[in-house]
């Protein structure tokens, strides 16, 4: 029972840990670059405004940040239920 119960946490962890991740790429990706272009039309970022900047470039960036900020929480959280590899 308790290491169905450790087993249920880990993966609970896990689903909060791949959510957080997918809101924050949504909202660079598909928020910032789409839906909040006009408003953020006066902010100049590399020579384009930074809603284009942020649909053409940025949010492959964060895509990036993100899979390494992913990697180091899931190894910490592998550590800490005891399924490290």
């Amino acid at each position: 029972m308790a290491e169905h119960s450790s087993s249920r946490a880990y993966w609970k962890a896990n689903l909060r840990v791949i959510g957080i991740s997918l809101a924050i790429w949504f909202i660079c990706s598909f928020g910032m670059g789409i839906i909040l272009r006009p408003a953020l039309s006066g902010i100049m970022v590399g020579g384009a405004d930074l809603g284009f900047w942020m649909a053409q470039n940025g949010a492959i960036y964060i895509f990036i940040i993100l899979i390494f900020v992913y990697t180091k929480v899931m190894n910490k959280l592998d550590r800490e239920h005891g399924v490290e590899e």
